[in-house]
Order: structure tokens, then sequence, then C-alpha cells
């Protein structure tokens, strides 16, 4: 039973990474096209400041379950 679990634990963190870098590069875009605009409208904002939030949700979740994306990089 142990490996099972550690698999799926291996699974669970791979996701997380994945979902991580995918909302990084979603809030990254987002945060470019609110800068770029010339009045940025407030669902613009809106959205950036999700899409940030979700980021951050999910960083800690990484950090509290001590995920290395260096260690998933293979």
């Amino acid at each position: 039973m142990g490996r099972k679990r550690k698999k799926r634990k291996r699974e669970v963190d791979e996701t997380l990474l994945d979902a991580l870098f995918t909302i990084e590069r979603e809030w990254k875009q987002i945060k470019s096209l609110v800068n770029k605009s010339i009045e940025p409208t407030m669902d613009g904002k809106n959205s950036e400041l999700l899409a940030q939030s979700k980021y951050m949700f999910l960083l800690r979740e990484a950090r509290e379950r001590k995920i290395s994306a260096v260690r998933y990089s293979k």
C-alpha cells in the first residue's frame, strides 16, 4: 500500500505543479494586457487579481507540500 500512496502523491504533486505553471502564465498574460491598456477596465483588473490569487494559493499549497519543481522536471 505504501507504493500506491507514493505514486498517488507524486501524481497529485505533478498535477499541482502543472496547474501552478499554467496559472502563472495566465496571470502574467493578463497583467501584461492590463498594463499595456490605455484605460484598463474593472473586468481586466478583476481578472488579474483573480489569477494572482489563484497563483498565490497554489504556490502556498506547493510550499506546504514541500514540492520542488526541479524534482519533477524529468
